[in-house]
């Protein structure tokens, strides 16, 4: 594990679903919207609205209102100029999963975009049975919504246009009933 470690509880997996993703657009670029306030409601194809309560840098806090009607909060505990940022999502007062974000230079025109999820584990259900809906369930569902959000950002960055709703496909978790 590398530095994170000191911010994941007892609660999250130590083993993160990942997606990283080679974007043809330089490293500075990308970090200046993945830095901007109320960037999701240009980028992430599943919110409806951004609204944030402080921000930039450590303890920034924003909410995602996702289409199908959930708020989770966002609480940044870490804030790495053009490199990144660590925070906590959830819905209010549940419990939450650690979220890492990371940009990687490969030369002046590229660079890669990495969302780490360590996610909460799923107390209610044995321990030794964890693993089934994790991986039969949880980790592609994830995977597929994390696949979209660093689309979105692709695509904004690339065309300079907003991402709308449900873009790449349609999502069980949070695109909204009728969608």
């Amino acid at each position: 594990m590398n530095d994170i470690s000191k911010f994941l509880t007892k609660d999250q997996s130590k083993s993160p679903i990942n997606i990283t993703k080679v974007i043809h657009v330089p490293a500075d670029d990308v970090w200046d919207i993945i830095s901007e306030q109320s960037n999701l409601e240009k980028c992430h194809p599943f919110c409806k609205e951004n609204p944030t309560i402080k921000w930039p840098g450590v303890n920034a806090r924003d909410e995602i209102h996702y289409l199908n009607g959930w708020i989770f909060e966002r609480t940044f505990v870490r804030w790495i100029d053009k490199v990144g940022y660590d925070l906590f999502i959830g819905r209010n007062k549940g419990k939450r999963s650690f979220v890492s974000w990371r940009i990687k230079p490969i030369n002046t025109h590229s660079c890669s975009l990495s969302i780490s999820v360590y996610m909460y584990k799923l107390d209610y259900i044995p321990t030794i049975f964890r693993w089934i809906p994790h991986v039969v369930y949880v980790r592609p569902l994830l995977k597929k919504y994390l696949l979209s959000v660093i689309g979105g950002f692709e695509y904004y960055l690339q065309t300079g246009k907003s991402v709308s709703h449900n873009q790449f496909g349609v999502h069980p978790w949070f695109s909204g009933k009728n969608s």
